[in-house]
């Protein structure tokens, strides 16, 4: 397998986490975000993934998109280390954790939108910083109300075995601590990454230690 990744990427890290956690091994190729305007906006990238971010799986020929669809892949081909509880119920909980971060809050955060609000809009450094800010807010204010509320927590954000709302949880963990968002107002979800933090499969996926780290 064939992972187009990037060190800081959001979507990249959480599949990096699954893949590892799975045990999977896969050839990393970075694709840089910023370099020379963005390295995923180049014709030879876009050929690969036409919406131009990462990342992108290549499986036996395969080509596939979307962090979460591509996790969902990994567990209906690879089911022995599984990412989902095995009721229904479990299985939507789950999902639902994993968008309130990849659907509702990490869109409207990411690099490109950022860059439209400091470009085009014409929105200060301080301003795009207060819009990063709240909507990190919000998003992790959502998630914490979930967990608390639907008392399915363990060790982990559903019982005591990382899920894929495990990976979407970390990777947003890191972006709080790098935009120095204080997380004491979600005890649970702090509790969560650290948890996950002494796991070697979210180590090995962690920024800092993949190859295009800088």
């Amino acid at each position: 397998m064939k992972l187009y990744t990037y060190f800081r990427s959001s979507a990249a890290y959480r599949v990096r986490i699954a893949l590892n956690l799975k045990g999977l091994a896969y050839d990393a190729l970075p694709v840089h975000l910023l370099r020379d305007g963005g390295e995923q906006l180049a014709p030879a990238y876009r050929a690969v993934n036409p919406a131009g971010l990462v990342p992108t799986l290549e499986d036996n020929g395969i080509v596939l998109t979307q962090s979460l669809a591509i996790i969902e892949y990994l567990e209906e081909v690879h089911p022995l280390v599984p990412l989902l509880p095995q009721d229904a119920v479990g299985r939507a909980r789950v999902r639902a954790l994993a968008q309130t971060i990849a659907s509702d809050t990490h869109p409207i955060t990411n690099l490109r939108v950022l860059k439209y609000l400091k470009g085009p809009l014409g929105l200060s450094e301080e301003q795009k910083m207060e819009w990063y800010r709240h909507w990190m807010r919000e998003g992790m204010a959502t998630l914490e109300a979930h967990l608390e509320r639907d008392g399915d927590m363990g060790r982990f954000s559903y019982g005591d075995t990382p899920t894929i709302a495990d990976c979407c949880l970390v990777p947003q963990v890191f972006n709080a601590h790098r935009f120095e968002i204080d997380l004491a107002p979600y005890p649970n979800v702090a509790r969560i990454a650290e948890n996950c933090a002494e796991l070697p499969a979210f180590k090995a996926a962690h920024p800092s230690a993949q190859p295009d780290f800088e």
